[in-house]
């Protein structure tokens, strides 16, 4: 949390396994699984798309499991649009599988919506959100 809150890209892969499993499930343009630390640093490198965006992690509670490896940790991301001071406050939870210190796994739940309006990008989202193929499946208002 605190790496991402405070741009620390290129530390953030080795955080993670070799070979991981990261996820985000509320992503509306579903995008795959990353799964490598290559796949990582893809996703983490820094671009110039969008505003800067000035964050810190706010609000951290860490949930223990029954299971050693998985803590489940829920935070806030608070922050302001440099260029235009606007406030914004980004919930997020983190439910990470941990083994011999690495990050084996992680799903990675965000506001999406949030995300992309402070960067500018939520047009584009919801343009290719309308774009993007559905998957039909049978839903029946009437019971069978």
């Amino acid at each position: 949390m605190n790496g991402v809150a405070e741009g620390r890209w290129d530390e953030l892969p080795d955080l993670y396994a070799e070979q991981t499993h990261v996820v985000h499930p509320f992503d509306p343009l579903r995008a795959p699984a990353l799964r490598t630390r290559d796949d990582l640093r893809e996703h983490f490198r820094p671009t110039d798309a969008g505003p800067r965006l000035h964050r810190r992690a706010a609000d951290i509670t860490i949930h223990e499991t029954t299971d050693p490896e998985v803590i489940i940790a829920e935070f806030e991301y608070q922050g302001t649009v440099a260029d235009t001071g606007e406030a914004f406050a980004l919930p997020g939870i983190f439910v990470l599988r941990v083994r011999n210190g690495e990050i084996v796994s992680s799903r990675d739940y965000f506001d999406h919506l949030t995300a992309a309006r402070i960067r500018g990008h939520l047009d584009g989202l919801v343009a290719a959100v309308n774009a993007a193929p559905t998957t039909s499946t049978s839903h029946s208002a009437e019971p069978r």
